[in-house]
């Protein structure tokens, strides 16, 4: 009896299961990367939290989170303002402690290596997008950066970097609709996800169907619960490491009490717009 029918119809459910849980675990890096660096540079308070007093004579920064921003269009900005207050209380009560506790058994020499294993297999979205872009010297890098590490790093380190100069190129396809002239749309601030756009949503479910794991668990020999928890443990591996390694930007945040959505978006829509500048110039 032929197994073609049963075979593909697994396959689409662990497909389907796939995109679910990689879209609920890609969330956590999203909003720790994006609000994390907001407050790495220009502390601030997530919301939530109880900020400590200053110091007596403590001078506050010349440029809170906020107080320099652009004039940005928010039509969503009631939905948005309670997808980050989730998001931001997903990471106080589910990703910091859990965090935190994993910087205890790991060194941060091995985190850093953990990292870069899954930067290292991120590799298909920033060669496709560089080539989409015609940036084809940056995606002939990206190729010779993942043979380079894979061989010579076991994907755990970086000699691409490190004794050949060769630096990696950020790129997703969300960059890619906006380099041909796509309008990035209203501002989205997606619950778990983090902050986006409605062209940038977009390029992160085509992002998500490059990435290699997809293709990893859709073929093989595994029910579709495995493959799907597996694919999904390995997400959450993947956002818990990252979360450990910026424990200390999030402490920063409870010195002061600013508009810290209003900083997030700020930062996010400027990086953005700033980024698709540098692709074509480049």
């Amino acid at each position: 009896m032929s197994t073609q029918g049963p075979m593909k119809e697994q396959n689409e459910r662990t497909a389907s299961g796939f995109v679910r849980c990689a879209i609920a675990a890609a969330s956590l890096l999203a909003v720790v990367s994006f609000a994390g660096t907001v407050l790495a540079q220009q502390p601030a308070t997530s919301a939530g939290s109880n900020p400590p007093a200053s110091a007596p004579g403590a001078a506050a920064p010349e440029n809170l989170p906020g107080e320099n921003q652009g004039v940005y269009s928010d039509p969503l900005a009631p939905f948005n303002e309670s997808m980050f207050t989730f998001n931001l209380k997903l990471d106080d009560w589910v990703l910091r402690p859990v965090a935190t506790g994993y910087s205890y058994i790991a060194p941060q020499p091995v985190r850093e290596s953990v990292n870069r294993f899954f930067d290292n297999y991120r590799v298909i979205p920033r060669f496709t997008n560089n080539l989409f872009q015609g940036h084809l010297p940056e995606a002939g890098g990206e190729v010779a950066r993942f043979g380079i590490n894979t061989v010579l790093g076991l994907g755990f380190f970086d000699p691409a970097d490190t004794w050949f100069g060769l630096k990696e190129h950020p790129n997703d396809f969300g960059l890619t609709l906006r380099y041909y002239g796509v309008a990035p749309g209203p501002y989205l601030m997606l619950p778990i996800l983090g902050p986006s756009t409605v062209t940038d949503a977009i390029g992160t479910a085509v992002d998500i169907g490059m990435n290699p794991l997809t293709y990893i668990t859709l073929y093989t020999d595994m029910p579709w619960w495995g493959s799907t928890a597996l694919s999904g443990g390995i997400r959450i591996i993947d956002a818990v490491n990252y979360r450990s390694l910026h424990i200390d930007q999030f402490e920063e945040a409870d010195r002061y009490a600013v508009d810290l959505y209003g900083a997030v978006q700020d930062f996010y829509l400027q990086s953005r717009e700033n980024r698709v500048k540098e692709l074509k110039q480049e």
